[in-house]
């Protein structure tokens, strides 16, 4: 096995285990940059929805009170408007979806899923947890979740949530007496959850992975080539030199030139020292033919 072969093996076997390495870091910092990136995705969405909740409780509510008292609206319910607005939205991307279940809804449609149940339990379980990012998988692929609790913070929402005789007599005939009631203030009721696909950063992770590793493949070879020029014009062609001056005078013939000593590293070290060994075989020869 040539110098030139054993060097290359080493050198290839060193780059396939740091590539491996490099291919673990970039892929597990890439999934880590998605993943933030979706969450910021989500965060954003939660803030528009409580802009949405915020404008309808401080602009919407107040001039549709008046004929609420006439007419129960839904329209005037913030998260109401809230899940409307965001109906619009999921309308168009499907993928991502917004949510806010409750273990006593008002709207039967609010009821929330199991995994919807367990997030809310998780609040409802330790009061001081402001917000949960959870991860499922769905038959569309993996989703990344991203909920804060709803707590009944303004006794204003006992006036609905507290009793069914409390409650106005129009919502119950929208609703019914049997659905969120019960409530009480302080209470965590639910959780606004947005859902955003992992899918599509997953695969833009897998993408910058493997162009990184492109990038690095290519580099090796570029760095591979210019070190197989360098140990072949450095190492082997002056080894070479000195192998066929050695062989030619290992048989009788000095007539060969000395080998050209062309630098002070180690070559021309072993350069110097062979072209001395040679001067002493050729003097020690010549007193001998004497």
């Amino acid at each position: 096995m040539s110098l030139r072969l054993k060097f290359n093996l080493v050198m290839l076997a060193t780059f396939a285990v740091g590539l491996l390495l490099a291919a673990l870091f970039v892929h597990r910092i890439s999934v880590a940059t998605a993943t933030r990136g979706q969450l910021d995705q989500a965060a954003v969405m939660m803030g528009e929805a409580d802009a949405t909740i915020a404008y309808t409780s401080d602009e919407v509510a107040p001039l549709l009170a008046e004929q609420g008292r006439v007419q129960f609206l839904p329209q005037s319910i913030p998260f109401f408007a809230a899940s409307q607005s965001f109906r619009i939205l999921t309308s168009r991307f499907p993928e991502y979806r917004f949510h806010q279940p409750a273990t006593n809804p008002t709207n039967p449609a609010d009821r929330p899923a199991k995994w919807e149940a367990a997030i809310i339990g998780r609040f409802q379980g330790d009061q001081s947890l402001h917000r949960l990012v959870s991860e499922r998988d769905t038959p569309a692929g993996r989703v990344l979740s991203y909920s804060v609790p709803i707590r009944v913070d303004d006794p204003g929402c006992l006036s609905c949530h507290s009793t069914p005789q409390a409650a106005p007599a129009t919502m119950l005939d929208v609703y019914g007496p049997r659905n969120g009631f019960g409530w009480h203030l302080h209470d965590i009721v639910g959780a606004s959850i947005v859902s955003v696909p992992e899918a599509a950063a997953l695969r833009e992770a897998g993408h910058l992975t493997a162009v990184t590793l492109g990038w690095l493949v290519l580099a090796f070879a570029l760095m591979l080539g210019l070190v197989n020029l360098l140990l072949h014009y450095v190492i082997i062609r002056p080894v070479r030199e000195i192998t066929t001056i050695a062989d030619k005078v290992s048989l009788g013939d000095f007539t060969v030139p000395e080998f050209a000593v062309a630098g002070g590293d180690e070559i021309g070290s072993l350069a110097n020292s062979f072209n001395r060994m040679r001067r002493s075989l050729e003097g020690a020869m010549k007193m001998l033919d004497e």
